[in-house]
């Protein structure tokens, strides 16, 4: 089971873009241009939450209004130091989006110094149209920016990026998401976010959080079983600048990378058989639960003994509306899967090295069995 939402009738949808910004005077006129250049599908209004800013932005913001080709909500605020940041000004910004697009209506979201495609609303709908509640994009680094990063970080990066792709591969063989087949990628970034209204209020709204909340809103859809596709084709470009506007962004990474190299990888990634050991319990876990009911079967006793907890407490923790909710609760509650092992930089090409072995034999696994690997290996 995937979610309980009721389809989104995309052509009666409203779409709303929300955009948060502050100081963002050399940067949001390319936005919002970019946005007015959409092709085969319109935007009906946009809302800009310009929070804190003391530059030109909302001069700017204003100046641009009758030459845009939908409506221009400009929430002009001064926020307390202690809540003036992105995940704030993000959530404010999308509630009165989310108002303005209605009970049917879809929102996205993209930052105030991105730019996006003409066709990046219409790649959306589509996407959203095929199945999907939510569609997560990538974001780009701007070509002419790139220069500004030094070559080392650069190919760091690049190196991090594939040893995330061969683990979102091995997720995708062990744990197919039809709505989410591979290819995709494994980005949640605010520069490119479309959801329905009605998953993005069953998620609880966007989180209000001083940094990371494109991450967590991901996060909540995914503890409501919403339907989120990681389209590889919808991307935008975002500015390489090492002075940012929001606390802990793209920015802060940059220049904390240049300062002083970090000695360990994303904490979102693992090696690839704590990885996969992992995955292989999340599939075993789904066949079994049923939609707020205690799992009550043959498999639950075995279960309950690799992930390390009494058969009980495991019913009980996948008796819950939501297979996502269920899901996380048992990784809290797991010893076996509460603690995820990091991965050293200086690792790397070991752990990238076991990974692709990983993903060739769960792959060749599962050819041989028609099944996916989880199924197939039990």
């Amino acid at each position: 089971m995937l979610n309980q939402h009721p389809p989104t009738r995309l052509d009666r949808s409203r779409v709303v873009v929300a955009i948060p910004a502050r100081d963002e005077a050399a940067e949001i006129g390319g936005c919002l241009l970019a946005l007015a250049a959409q092709r085969r599908a319109a935007i009906d209004a946009m809302v800009v939450c310009l929070n804190n800013c003391s530059d030109r932005s909302v001069e700017l913001v204003r100046s641009l209004e009758e030459r845009l080709p939908f409506a221009v909500h400009s929430l002009v605020i001064q926020l307390a130091d202690a809540a003036a940041c992105a995940g704030q000004a993000r959530r404010i910004a999308m509630e009165r989006a989310a108002d303005l697009a209605g009970a049917d209506g879809i929102l996205l979201t993209t930052d105030a110094d991105a730019r996006v495609g003409p066709n990046w609303v219409a790649d959306n709908l589509a996407a959203l149209a095929a199945g999907a509640d939510a569609v997560a994009g990538r974001a780009d680094i701007e070509p002419a920016d790139v220069r500004h990063i030094p070559p080392h970080l650069h190919a760091m990066d690049v190196r991090e990026c594939a040893f995330a792709a061969l683990l979102d591969e091995i997720a995708a063989l062990v744990d197919p998401d039809p709505v989410d087949p591979w290819p995709r990628h494994d980005e949640h970034t605010g520069a490119s976010i479309a959801v329905s209204v009605a998953a993005y209020r069953c998620a609880g709204r966007m989180p209000a959080v001083p940094h990371g909340e494109d991450r967590a809103f991901i996060a909540a859809l995914r503890l409501v079983d919403a339907r989120i596709r990681h389209e590889p084709g919808i991307a935008v470009t975002v500015s390489a600048r090492t002075i940012g506007r929001a606390r802990g962004g793209m920015a802060d990474t940059i220049r904390r990378r240049m300062e002083r190299p970090d000695p360990l990888l994303d904490d979102r990634l693992e090696p690839a058989p704590e990885r996969l050991r992992r995955l292989r319990l999340r599939r075993a876990l789904r066949l079994q639960w049923t939609p707020g009911a205690n799992a009550d079967c043959s498999n639950l006793p075995a279960l309950a003994a690799r992930l390390d907890v009494s058969e009980a407490r495991l019913a009980g923790l996948l008796g819950t509306r939501y297979f996502g909710a269920a899901w996380a609760r048992i990784e809290t509650a797991s010893p076996r899967l509460c603690v995820s092992v990091p991965v050293e930089v200086a690792a790397l090409a070991f752990e990238t090295a076991r990974a692709e072995r990983i993903r060739d034999w769960v792959r060749r696994a599962a050819e041989r069995a028609g099944t996916p690997f989880a199924v197939a290996a039990e």
